[in-house]
């Protein structure tokens, strides 16, 4: 029975919590950092039962720690009405591998900076290739906050939930019940910030940019409305839209106001979206070589510049939001900053960082290509080099493996956190977000929101 299940589990927390009724009280918040470490264990590979105890006792035991899952929406607004006095760009960090050491990476670097904008996000399909459903995500990341003694709002997103245009064509119904499936899981993990990717359906074919924007802004709206009708009590969560799809045609001023028009009409009363991402010329992992190195990309920062000025003058928004950006150049990053850019998403290069790190064997490494050339055999083109397609396919790899890693010896992943802690540590002195702890308590209240523990156990990790 579950009951039985979260007393043993409970138990892994001795002498530091203690439950009474529905909630966790700390007793001695210092046993915390040297015990959590087998309950995040548990909450990642234990079965259904001993999951969902982890889950709930760390989210409780968070709870009580005072670290609040989070919506940045009112922080953005404020951004959008100019009284953020700071210029920064929030990073959004995707954490697919080995994802409580490298929150506990984030974390390290955030408190050494006093850096409290940031943004931890899993997309739609990273869910399903990384083996991590949100629920198991948010326990991975608020052990990590425990573990290095956070405290404060914690911001959690969905990270591109995203309408595949080929099965929207095949089954519109279908593929709307599946995102909103996913809402509803994501924002009873926490996840109180949704980025909705529904870009996939404008059709640049069409000859105005209302026809163009329509499909996407019209689910946009729908999308959005369902969000409002699901958010907890005392939450208000942040929902981005999206104008132009990575690595198409570059978003114009008039691609946004077209989108906005349609969307605000059709979304009638109620609060909108925060934010708006849109295309400069990057694309998701960058674009890889014949030898295995990355091609450089040129930004169109004027563009960042032009709409993200628009999106906070003409409709109250934080800014433009850049995806794919973690493998550019290190002399790009503070750029975004001086192009006023509200958030620039990340991802690529930290699993790339994990796979690549000398303390990984080797043989693990061939036995994950071994495992594509099989696995992912159909996703190969003709031209690929061997290098071309282990490094655009190895991402699959990464939830068939995650047993793998999080199982490395204790120096080795300590090795590969120091690096992690060293990369985001540049990164977010790069964006300019060291000192927004203050802003962020000024703008955030977060809610203190608790989840009954599920009888029935957690939910399967295998997803989309």
């Amino acid at each position: 029975m579950i009951a039985n299940q979260l007393e043993k589990s409970i138990g892994r927390l001795a002498g530091a919590v203690t439950k009474t009724a529905d909630r966790i009280v700390v007793n001695n918040e210092k046993l915390l950092p040297e015990k959590i470490d087998g309950l995040v264990h548990e909450a990642v590979f234990g079965d259904a039962e001993s999951k969902a105890a982890a889950r709930w006792i760390i989210r409780e035991t968070a709870l009580a720690l005072g670290i609040r899952l989070a919506s940045i929406h009112e922080f953005y607004k404020a951004m959008g009405r100019g009284e953020v006095a700071k210029r920064f760009t929030v990073p959004a960090i995707n954490l697919r591998m080995l994802a409580y050491d490298s929150a506990r990476a984030v974390f390290r670097a955030a408190l050494k900076l006093d850096a409290g904008a940031l943004i931890f996000e899993i997309a739609r399909s990273e869910i399903g290739y990384t083996d991590q459903r949100p629920a198991e995500y948010a326990s991975a990341v608020l052990a990590a906050a425990i573990k290095e003694g956070f405290r404060g709002p914690v911001f959690i997103q969905g990270d591109h939930f995203q309408t595949s245009a080929k099965k929207y064509a095949a089954s519109p119904e279908s593929e709307v019940k599946t995102i909103r499936d996913l809402i509803l899981e994501a924002v009873a993990a926490g996840f109180y910030n949704v980025d909705i990717d529904t870009s996939t359906l404008v059709d640049i074919s069409k000859p105005s940019l209302d026809e163009q924007q329509k499909l996407n802004y019209e689910l946009c709206a729908d999308f959005t409305k369902f969000i409002r009708e699901h958010e907890p009590k005392g939450v208000t969560v942040s929902v981005g839209g999206e104008i132009g799809e990575v690595g198409q045609k570059n978003s114009t001023p008039e691609d946004l106001d077209a989108f906005m028009k349609g969307y605000n009409e059709k979304r009638g009363p109620g609060l909108g979206i925060s934010k708006i991402s849109i295309q400069t010329g990057t694309s998701h992992g960058g674009i890889v070589l014949p030898d295995g190195t990355l091609a450089q990309v040129a930004i169109d920062f004027d563009v960042l510049r032009l709409l993200s000025a628009k999106a906070r003058q003409a409709y109250g928004m934080g800014g433009a939001v850049q995806h794919g950006a973690s493998t550019l150049p290190e002399s790009a990053f503070h750029k975004f900053v001086e192009a006023g850019t509200c958030e620039v998403h990340l991802a690529t290069a930290f699993q790339n960082l994990i796979m690549e790190h000398p303390t990984v064997p080797e043989s693990l490494r061939r036995e994950m290509y071994e495992w594509l050339k099989v696995n992912a055999a159909d996703e190969r083109k003709p031209k690929d080099t061997d290098a071309q397609f282990f490094y655009k396919t190895r991402k699959k790899a990464v939830g068939p493996f995650k047993k793998h890693f999080w199982a490395l010896p204790e120096d080795a992943r300590e090795a590969i956190g120091a690096s992690l802690e060293k990369m985001f540590t540049f990164l977010f002195e790069q964006l300019n977000v060291g000192g927004t702890t203050g802003f962020v308590k000024k703008f955030i209240q977060a809610s203190e929101i608790h989840q009954p523990l599920s009888s029935g156990g957690a939910k399967s990790s295998k997803g989309e």
